[in-house]
Protein backbone atom coordinates (compact mmCIF):
# COMPACT_ATOMS: atom_id res chain seq x y z
CA UNK A 1 0.00 0.00 0.00
CA UNK A 2 1.35 3.43 -0.90
CA UNK A 3 1.33 5.93 1.93
CA UNK A 4 -0.32 9.33 1.42
CA UNK A 5 1.81 12.43 1.95
CA UNK A 6 0.08 14.36 4.78
CA UNK A 7 1.18 17.89 5.43
CA UNK A 8 2.85 18.69 8.71
CA UNK A 9 0.42 20.58 10.99
CA UNK A 10 1.24 24.23 11.49
CA UNK A 11 1.54 23.74 15.24
CA UNK A 12 4.48 21.37 14.73
CA UNK A 13 2.69 18.35 16.17
CA UNK A 14 3.36 14.93 14.71
CA UNK A 15 0.35 13.48 12.81
CA UNK A 16 -0.84 9.99 13.54
CA UNK A 17 -0.08 7.40 10.88
CA UNK A 18 -2.90 6.89 8.38
CA UNK A 19 -4.81 3.63 8.88
CA UNK A 20 -3.13 0.64 7.30
CA UNK A 21 0.22 2.33 6.80
CA UNK A 22 3.45 0.63 7.91
CA UNK A 23 4.83 1.48 11.30
CA UNK A 24 6.76 4.74 11.49
CA UNK A 25 9.68 3.52 13.56
CA UNK A 26 12.36 1.66 11.55
CA UNK A 27 12.82 -0.80 14.39
CA UNK A 28 9.27 -2.16 13.98
CA UNK A 29 7.96 -4.44 11.26
CA UNK A 30 10.38 -5.90 8.77
CA UNK A 31 12.35 -3.09 7.08
CA UNK A 32 14.31 -3.96 3.95
CA UNK A 33 18.06 -4.40 4.21
CA UNK A 34 20.11 -2.10 2.02
CA UNK A 35 23.10 -4.43 2.32
CA UNK A 36 21.43 -7.75 1.45
CA UNK A 37 21.60 -9.84 -1.75
CA UNK A 38 18.38 -8.35 -3.15
CA UNK A 39 19.62 -4.78 -2.81
CA UNK A 40 22.99 -5.69 -4.34
CA UNK A 41 21.38 -7.52 -7.28
CA UNK A 42 18.84 -4.83 -8.19
CA UNK A 43 18.85 -1.78 -5.91
CA UNK A 44 16.48 0.16 -8.17
CA UNK A 45 13.83 -2.52 -7.81
CA UNK A 46 14.24 -2.31 -4.03
CA UNK A 47 13.78 1.49 -4.13
CA UNK A 48 10.54 1.14 -6.09
CA UNK A 49 9.28 -1.59 -3.77
CA UNK A 50 9.99 0.65 -0.78
CA UNK A 51 8.24 3.57 -2.51
CA UNK A 52 5.13 1.47 -3.10
CA UNK A 53 5.08 0.17 0.47
CA UNK A 54 6.08 3.29 2.40
CA UNK A 55 5.85 6.37 0.21
CA UNK A 56 8.62 9.01 -0.01
CA UNK A 57 10.43 8.00 3.22
CA UNK A 58 11.02 4.35 4.10
CA UNK A 59 12.39 2.49 7.14
CA UNK A 60 15.45 0.41 6.21
CA UNK A 61 18.30 -1.48 7.82
CA UNK A 62 21.94 -0.72 7.06
CA UNK A 63 25.03 -2.83 7.84
CA UNK A 64 24.66 -4.54 11.19
CA UNK A 65 20.87 -4.42 10.83
CA UNK A 66 20.89 -0.91 12.26
CA UNK A 67 17.77 1.19 11.64
CA UNK A 68 17.71 4.21 9.37
CA UNK A 69 15.39 6.14 7.08
CA UNK A 70 15.86 6.15 3.29
CA UNK A 71 14.52 9.25 1.54
CA UNK A 72 12.98 8.26 -1.80
CA UNK A 73 11.14 11.43 -2.81
CA UNK A 74 12.79 14.22 -4.80
CA UNK A 75 11.09 16.93 -2.75
CA UNK A 76 11.90 15.23 0.54
CA UNK A 77 15.56 14.82 -0.40
CA UNK A 78 15.81 18.54 -1.10
CA UNK A 79 14.09 19.28 2.20
CA UNK A 80 16.75 17.32 4.08
CA UNK A 81 19.62 18.79 2.07
CA UNK A 82 18.45 22.37 2.54
CA UNK A 83 17.55 22.26 6.23
CA UNK A 84 20.73 21.69 8.27
CA UNK A 85 18.97 23.07 11.35
CA UNK A 86 16.81 19.91 11.35
CA UNK A 87 19.18 17.42 9.70
CA UNK A 88 22.78 17.74 10.81
CA UNK A 89 25.90 16.39 9.10
CA UNK A 90 27.51 15.66 12.48
CA UNK A 91 27.46 11.85 12.64
CA UNK A 92 28.19 11.91 16.37
CA UNK A 93 24.47 12.63 16.82
CA UNK A 94 23.52 9.12 15.65
CA UNK A 95 21.71 7.30 18.42
CA UNK A 96 23.35 4.02 17.37
CA UNK A 97 26.75 5.49 18.24
CA UNK A 98 25.45 6.70 21.57
CA UNK A 99 24.06 3.23 22.32
CA UNK A 100 27.33 1.52 21.37
CA UNK A 101 25.69 -0.56 18.62
CA UNK A 102 28.20 0.27 15.84
CA UNK A 103 31.27 -2.01 15.95
CA UNK A 104 34.67 -0.51 15.23
CA UNK A 105 35.07 -2.67 12.11
CA UNK A 106 31.68 -1.75 10.63
CA UNK A 107 31.85 -0.99 6.87
CA UNK A 108 29.86 2.13 7.71
CA UNK A 109 32.77 3.72 9.58
CA UNK A 110 34.69 4.92 6.48
CA UNK A 111 31.53 6.69 5.32
CA UNK A 112 30.11 8.12 8.53
CA UNK A 113 32.89 8.01 11.14
CA UNK A 114 33.17 11.62 12.28
CA UNK A 115 36.20 13.59 11.11
CA UNK A 116 37.13 17.27 11.56
CA UNK A 117 36.33 18.12 7.93
CA UNK A 118 33.67 20.27 6.30
CA UNK A 119 31.35 17.40 5.34
CA UNK A 120 30.79 16.56 9.02
CA UNK A 121 30.41 20.18 10.18
CA UNK A 122 27.48 22.57 10.43
CA UNK A 123 27.06 26.31 10.81
CA UNK A 124 30.02 28.65 11.08
CA UNK A 125 32.59 25.85 11.26
CA UNK A 126 31.25 24.31 8.07
CA UNK A 127 31.31 27.71 6.35
CA UNK A 128 34.94 28.30 7.38
CA UNK A 129 36.21 24.94 6.17
CA UNK A 130 34.12 24.77 3.01
CA UNK A 131 35.13 28.27 1.94
CA UNK A 132 38.76 27.18 1.82
CA UNK A 133 37.89 24.15 -0.34
CA UNK A 134 35.63 26.02 -2.76
CA UNK A 135 38.13 28.86 -3.19
CA UNK A 136 40.90 26.33 -3.77
CA UNK A 137 38.94 24.50 -6.47
CA UNK A 138 37.72 27.72 -8.09
CA UNK A 139 41.25 28.68 -9.19
CA UNK A 140 41.30 25.97 -11.87
CA UNK A 141 39.72 26.87 -15.18
CA UNK A 142 38.24 24.30 -17.53
CA UNK A 143 40.98 24.65 -20.11
CA UNK A 144 43.70 23.73 -17.63
CA UNK A 145 41.75 20.75 -16.29
CA UNK A 146 41.02 19.47 -19.79
CA UNK A 147 44.71 19.58 -20.72
CA UNK A 148 45.53 17.34 -17.79
CA UNK A 149 42.69 14.97 -18.70
CA UNK A 150 43.81 14.67 -22.32
CA UNK A 151 47.40 14.11 -21.27
CA UNK A 152 46.60 11.30 -18.84
CA UNK A 153 44.02 9.69 -21.12
CA UNK A 154 46.62 9.36 -23.86
CA UNK A 155 49.10 7.84 -21.43
CA UNK A 156 46.58 5.31 -20.14
CA UNK A 157 45.40 4.35 -23.63
CA UNK A 158 49.00 3.88 -24.71
CA UNK A 159 49.20 1.06 -22.19
CA UNK A 160 46.59 -1.08 -23.95
CA UNK A 161 46.07 0.41 -27.44
CA UNK A 162 48.17 -2.27 -29.16
CA UNK A 163 46.17 -5.16 -27.61
CA UNK A 164 42.85 -4.38 -29.21
CA UNK A 165 41.04 -5.12 -25.96
CA UNK A 166 40.82 -3.68 -22.46
CA UNK A 167 38.75 -3.39 -19.31
CA UNK A 168 37.74 0.26 -19.30
CA UNK A 169 36.97 0.17 -15.57
CA UNK A 170 40.20 -1.22 -14.12
CA UNK A 171 42.51 0.13 -16.85
CA UNK A 172 40.91 3.52 -17.39
CA UNK A 173 37.94 4.80 -15.33
CA UNK A 174 39.47 3.83 -11.97
CA UNK A 175 42.75 5.56 -12.82
CA UNK A 176 42.05 8.76 -14.73
CA UNK A 177 40.30 10.90 -12.06
CA UNK A 178 42.96 10.24 -9.43
CA UNK A 179 45.80 11.06 -11.82
CA UNK A 180 44.18 14.37 -12.72
CA UNK A 181 43.28 15.26 -9.13
CA UNK A 182 46.83 14.47 -7.98
CA UNK A 183 48.15 17.21 -10.23
CA UNK A 184 45.46 19.67 -9.17
CA UNK A 185 46.42 19.03 -5.55
CA UNK A 186 50.04 19.84 -6.38
CA UNK A 187 51.44 16.32 -6.33
CA UNK A 188 54.44 15.43 -8.50
CA UNK A 189 53.21 13.50 -11.53
CA UNK A 190 55.40 10.49 -10.76
CA UNK A 191 53.46 9.95 -7.51
CA UNK A 192 50.22 9.44 -9.43
CA UNK A 193 50.24 5.68 -10.12
CA UNK A 194 51.21 4.84 -6.55
CA UNK A 195 48.42 6.98 -5.10
CA UNK A 196 45.91 5.49 -7.52
CA UNK A 197 46.58 2.05 -6.07
CA UNK A 198 46.54 3.36 -2.50
CA UNK A 199 43.18 5.07 -3.03
CA UNK A 200 41.69 1.93 -4.59
CA UNK A 201 42.81 -0.13 -1.60
CA UNK A 202 41.45 2.44 0.86
CA UNK A 203 38.02 2.75 -0.74
CA UNK A 204 37.51 -0.97 -1.38
CA UNK A 205 38.20 -1.93 2.21
CA UNK A 206 39.65 -5.31 3.15
CA UNK A 207 43.12 -6.21 4.39
CA UNK A 208 44.90 -3.73 2.11
CA UNK A 209 42.84 -0.73 3.23
CA UNK A 210 44.97 0.33 6.26
CA UNK A 211 48.17 0.33 4.21
CA UNK A 212 46.46 2.38 1.51
CA UNK A 213 45.23 4.90 4.08
CA UNK A 214 48.69 5.16 5.65
CA UNK A 215 50.38 5.74 2.30
CA UNK A 216 47.89 8.46 1.36
CA UNK A 217 48.29 10.22 4.72
CA UNK A 218 52.08 10.08 4.58
CA UNK A 219 52.19 11.34 1.00
CA UNK A 220 49.81 14.22 1.74
CA UNK A 221 51.78 15.31 4.81
CA UNK A 222 54.95 15.37 2.72
CA UNK A 223 53.12 17.44 0.11
CA UNK A 224 51.92 19.97 2.71
CA UNK A 225 55.44 20.41 4.10
CA UNK A 226 56.81 20.96 0.60
CA UNK A 227 54.09 23.41 -0.40
CA UNK A 228 54.46 25.35 2.86
CA UNK A 229 58.05 26.05 1.86
CA UNK A 230 57.46 26.44 -1.89
CA UNK A 231 53.83 27.27 -2.68
CA UNK A 232 52.46 27.06 -6.20
CA UNK A 233 49.13 27.44 -7.94
CA UNK A 234 47.52 24.27 -6.68
CA UNK A 235 44.94 23.17 -4.13
CA UNK A 236 47.44 22.33 -1.38
CA UNK A 237 49.05 25.77 -1.53
CA UNK A 238 45.67 27.53 -1.59
CA UNK A 239 44.46 25.64 1.49
CA UNK A 240 47.70 26.37 3.34
CA UNK A 241 47.53 30.10 2.66
CA UNK A 242 43.77 30.54 2.84
CA UNK A 243 42.37 33.25 5.07
CA UNK A 244 40.19 30.67 6.85
CA UNK A 245 43.31 29.75 8.81
CA UNK A 246 43.33 25.96 8.39
CA UNK A 247 45.77 24.07 10.59
CA UNK A 248 48.26 21.66 9.05
CA UNK A 249 46.10 18.69 10.02
CA UNK A 250 43.00 20.36 8.55
CA UNK A 251 44.84 20.90 5.27
CA UNK A 252 45.87 17.23 5.10
CA UNK A 253 42.37 16.05 6.02
CA UNK A 254 40.71 18.18 3.35
CA UNK A 255 43.19 17.19 0.65
CA UNK A 256 42.35 13.56 1.42
CA UNK A 257 38.64 14.35 1.39
CA UNK A 258 38.80 16.04 -2.02
CA UNK A 259 40.98 13.29 -3.44
CA UNK A 260 38.72 10.41 -2.40
CA UNK A 261 35.35 12.09 -2.89
CA UNK A 262 36.20 13.39 -6.35
CA UNK A 263 37.72 10.07 -7.35
CA UNK A 264 34.81 7.83 -6.35
CA UNK A 265 32.11 10.00 -7.92
CA UNK A 266 34.01 10.67 -11.15
CA UNK A 267 35.03 7.02 -11.61
CA UNK A 268 31.36 6.05 -11.47
CA UNK A 269 30.30 8.89 -13.77
CA UNK A 270 32.84 7.84 -16.42
CA UNK A 271 31.92 4.15 -16.06
CA UNK A 272 28.17 4.70 -16.27
CA UNK A 273 28.46 7.05 -19.25
CA UNK A 274 30.70 4.64 -21.16
CA UNK A 275 28.23 1.87 -20.47
CA UNK A 276 25.38 3.98 -21.81
CA UNK A 277 27.28 4.92 -24.96
CA UNK A 278 28.18 1.30 -25.69
CA UNK A 279 24.82 -0.29 -24.90
CA UNK A 280 21.92 2.12 -25.29
CA UNK A 281 20.51 2.08 -28.82
CA UNK A 282 18.52 5.25 -28.25
CA UNK A 283 21.60 7.32 -27.66
CA UNK A 284 23.68 5.73 -30.37
CA UNK A 285 20.96 6.47 -32.92
CA UNK A 286 20.40 9.96 -31.57
CA UNK A 287 24.10 10.78 -31.55
CA UNK A 288 24.52 9.58 -35.12
CA UNK A 289 21.63 11.78 -36.16
CA UNK A 290 23.24 14.86 -34.68
CA UNK A 291 20.68 15.49 -31.93
CA UNK A 292 22.67 14.41 -28.86
CA UNK A 293 25.97 15.69 -27.56
CA UNK A 294 28.27 14.10 -25.03
CA UNK A 295 27.27 16.63 -22.34
CA UNK A 296 23.65 15.61 -23.00
CA UNK A 297 24.60 11.96 -22.48
CA UNK A 298 26.38 12.85 -19.22
CA UNK A 299 23.28 14.68 -18.03
CA UNK A 300 21.10 11.67 -18.80
CA UNK A 301 23.45 9.47 -16.77
CA UNK A 302 23.33 11.90 -13.85
CA UNK A 303 19.57 11.42 -13.84
CA UNK A 304 19.38 7.68 -14.49
CA UNK A 305 22.56 6.32 -12.88
CA UNK A 306 24.00 8.93 -10.48
CA UNK A 307 27.61 8.38 -9.36
CA UNK A 308 26.44 7.90 -5.76
CA UNK A 309 23.11 6.09 -5.30
CA UNK A 310 22.71 6.63 -1.56
CA UNK A 311 24.54 9.12 0.64
CA UNK A 312 24.87 8.56 4.36
CA UNK A 313 23.87 10.77 5.73
CA UNK A 314 22.11 13.25 7.89
CA UNK A 315 21.14 12.94 11.53
CA UNK A 316 17.98 14.38 13.00
CA UNK A 317 18.68 17.21 15.42
CA UNK A 318 15.30 16.75 17.13
CA UNK A 319 11.95 15.06 16.65
CA UNK A 320 10.42 16.07 13.32
CA UNK A 321 8.26 14.89 10.41
CA UNK A 322 9.47 14.04 6.91
CA UNK A 323 7.22 12.72 4.16
CA UNK A 324 4.59 11.84 6.73
CA UNK A 325 7.03 9.86 8.86
CA UNK A 326 7.91 10.66 12.44
CA UNK A 327 11.68 11.07 12.68
CA UNK A 328 13.20 11.00 16.16
CA UNK A 329 16.23 12.90 17.38
CA UNK A 330 19.39 10.94 16.59
CA UNK A 331 17.88 8.96 13.69
CA UNK A 332 20.03 8.44 10.60
CA UNK A 333 18.52 9.79 7.37
CA UNK A 334 19.94 8.46 4.10
CA UNK A 335 19.72 10.59 0.97
CA UNK A 336 18.37 8.39 -1.82
CA UNK A 337 19.80 10.23 -4.82
CA UNK A 338 19.00 7.53 -7.38
CA UNK A 339 15.51 7.01 -5.99
CA UNK A 340 14.83 10.75 -5.83
CA UNK A 341 15.90 11.17 -9.45
CA UNK A 342 13.33 8.52 -10.41
CA UNK A 343 10.50 9.99 -8.32
CA UNK A 344 7.35 9.69 -10.48
CA UNK A 345 6.12 13.02 -9.12
CA UNK A 346 8.83 14.82 -11.10
CA UNK A 347 9.50 12.19 -13.81
CA UNK A 348 6.22 10.51 -14.67
CA UNK A 349 7.78 9.33 -17.95
CA UNK A 350 11.33 8.15 -17.33
CA UNK A 351 11.83 7.38 -21.02
CA UNK A 352 11.58 11.08 -21.90
CA UNK A 353 14.95 12.83 -22.47
CA UNK A 354 16.15 15.35 -19.89
CA UNK A 355 18.24 17.62 -22.11
CA UNK A 356 19.18 20.82 -20.32
CA UNK A 357 17.50 19.82 -17.06
CA UNK A 358 19.95 19.93 -14.15
CA UNK A 359 17.46 19.58 -11.32
CA UNK A 360 18.73 16.08 -10.53
CA UNK A 361 20.11 15.26 -7.09
CA UNK A 362 23.39 13.69 -8.19
CA UNK A 363 25.56 16.44 -6.71
CA UNK A 364 23.39 16.85 -3.60
CA UNK A 365 22.12 20.33 -2.74
CA UNK A 366 21.95 22.96 -0.04
CA UNK A 367 25.04 24.04 1.93
CA UNK A 368 26.74 20.66 1.31
CA UNK A 369 26.30 20.62 -2.47
CA UNK A 370 29.35 19.11 -4.19
CA UNK A 371 31.88 21.94 -4.71
CA UNK A 372 33.86 20.05 -7.38
CA UNK A 373 31.07 19.08 -9.74
CA UNK A 374 32.35 21.22 -12.63
CA UNK A 375 35.76 19.58 -12.38
CA UNK A 376 34.14 16.14 -12.31
CA UNK A 377 32.11 16.94 -15.42
CA UNK A 378 35.21 18.21 -17.21
CA UNK A 379 37.18 15.04 -16.39
CA UNK A 380 34.37 12.74 -17.56
CA UNK A 381 33.47 14.76 -20.67
CA UNK A 382 37.02 15.27 -21.94
CA UNK A 383 38.20 11.81 -20.92
CA UNK A 384 35.41 9.97 -22.74
CA UNK A 385 35.66 12.18 -25.83
CA UNK A 386 39.42 11.59 -26.06
CA UNK A 387 39.08 7.87 -25.37
CA UNK A 388 36.53 7.35 -28.16
CA UNK A 389 38.75 9.21 -30.60
CA UNK A 390 41.79 7.08 -29.72
CA UNK A 391 39.99 3.71 -29.91
CA UNK A 392 38.44 3.23 -33.37
CA UNK A 393 35.80 0.54 -33.65
CA UNK A 394 35.16 0.50 -29.91
CA UNK A 395 32.47 -1.99 -28.83
CA UNK A 396 31.58 -4.26 -25.94
CA UNK A 397 33.49 -7.55 -25.82
CA UNK A 398 30.63 -9.26 -23.92
CA UNK A 399 26.88 -9.06 -24.05
CA UNK A 400 25.19 -6.36 -22.01
CA UNK A 401 23.64 -9.05 -19.82
CA UNK A 402 27.13 -10.19 -18.77
CA UNK A 403 28.07 -6.82 -17.28
CA UNK A 404 28.22 -7.06 -13.49
CA UNK A 405 27.17 -4.25 -11.19
CA UNK A 406 27.94 -4.36 -7.49
CA UNK A 407 26.44 -2.26 -4.70
CA UNK A 408 29.45 -1.55 -2.50
CA UNK A 409 29.00 1.20 0.07
CA UNK A 410 25.32 1.65 -0.80
CA UNK A 411 26.28 2.71 -4.35
CA UNK A 412 25.92 0.84 -7.63
CA UNK A 413 29.31 0.21 -9.17
CA UNK A 414 30.09 -1.32 -12.57
CA UNK A 415 32.78 -3.88 -11.80
CA UNK A 416 34.24 -4.24 -15.30
CA UNK A 417 33.61 -3.06 -18.86
CA UNK A 418 35.40 -5.39 -21.31
CA UNK A 419 35.75 -3.86 -24.77
CA UNK A 420 37.49 -4.54 -28.05
CA UNK A 421 38.63 -2.11 -30.74
CA UNK A 422 40.97 -1.81 -33.69
CA UNK A 423 44.47 -2.33 -32.22
CA UNK A 424 47.29 0.07 -32.85
CA UNK A 425 50.47 -1.44 -34.24
CA UNK A 426 52.40 1.12 -32.26
CA UNK A 427 51.73 3.08 -29.11
CA UNK A 428 49.75 6.29 -29.34
CA UNK A 429 51.99 8.85 -31.16
CA UNK A 430 54.50 10.68 -29.08
CA UNK A 431 54.04 14.47 -29.21
CA UNK A 432 50.85 14.44 -27.15
CA UNK A 433 52.49 12.20 -24.58
CA UNK A 434 55.21 14.66 -23.73
CA UNK A 435 54.83 16.41 -20.42
CA UNK A 436 54.62 19.70 -22.29
CA UNK A 437 51.17 18.68 -23.51
CA UNK A 438 50.01 18.92 -19.87
CA UNK A 439 52.57 20.84 -17.78
CA UNK A 440 53.63 19.32 -14.47
CA UNK A 441 52.31 20.97 -11.38
CA UNK A 442 55.54 22.93 -10.92
CA UNK A 443 54.35 24.95 -13.93
CA UNK A 444 51.22 26.76 -12.74
CA UNK A 445 47.92 26.44 -14.52
CA UNK A 446 46.60 29.59 -16.17
CA UNK A 447 45.11 32.05 -13.71
CA UNK A 448 41.52 31.36 -12.89
CA UNK A 449 38.98 33.49 -14.66
CA UNK A 450 35.23 33.69 -14.17
CA UNK A 451 33.59 31.07 -16.34
CA UNK A 452 30.35 32.01 -18.08
CA UNK A 453 27.53 29.49 -18.00
CA UNK A 454 27.97 26.77 -20.60
CA UNK A 455 25.98 27.62 -23.73
CA UNK A 456 23.24 25.22 -24.76
CA UNK A 457 24.35 22.39 -27.02
CA UNK A 458 23.84 23.19 -30.69
CA UNK A 459 23.13 20.23 -32.99
CA UNK A 460 25.58 19.79 -35.84
CA UNK A 461 24.29 21.17 -39.16
CA UNK A 462 22.94 18.64 -41.60
CA UNK A 463 25.74 16.93 -43.43
CA UNK A 464 28.30 18.00 -40.83
CA UNK A 465 28.94 15.80 -37.80
CA UNK A 466 31.08 16.54 -34.77
CA UNK A 467 34.11 14.38 -33.97
CA UNK A 468 32.06 12.62 -31.26
CA UNK A 469 29.26 11.88 -33.74
CA UNK A 470 31.63 10.72 -36.47
CA UNK A 471 33.19 8.23 -34.05
CA UNK A 472 29.84 6.66 -33.22
CA UNK A 473 28.62 6.70 -36.80
CA UNK A 474 31.85 4.93 -37.78
CA UNK A 475 30.93 2.15 -35.38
Amino acid sequence: MTSPRPDVPSDGSVPAPPPGCPAHRPESGAPHRLHGPAAAADPRAVYELLRREHGPVAPVLVHGDLPAWLVLGHRENLEVMRTPSLYSRDSRRWSMFEQGRVPADSPLIPMIGWQPVCVFADGDEHARLRRAVTDGLAQFNRHGVRRYVTHHTRRLVAGFASRGEADLIGEYAERLPMLVMNQLLGMPEENGPRLVEAARDATRGGPAAPAGEDLMAQTLRTLVRRKTERPGRDLASRLIGHESGLTGDEVVDHLRLVLLAANEATVNLIANTLRLVLTDRRFRASLSGGQMTLPDALEQVLWDAPPLSVVAGRWAVGDTVLGGRRISAGDMVLLGLAAGNADPEIRPDRSAPVHGNRSHLSFSGGPHECPGQDIGRAIADTGIDTLLTLLPGLELAVSEAELVTGAARLTERLESLPVRFTPEREAVPGPELRVSAAPPVSQPLPAASPQPPAPPAVPAPRGELSRWQRVLRGR
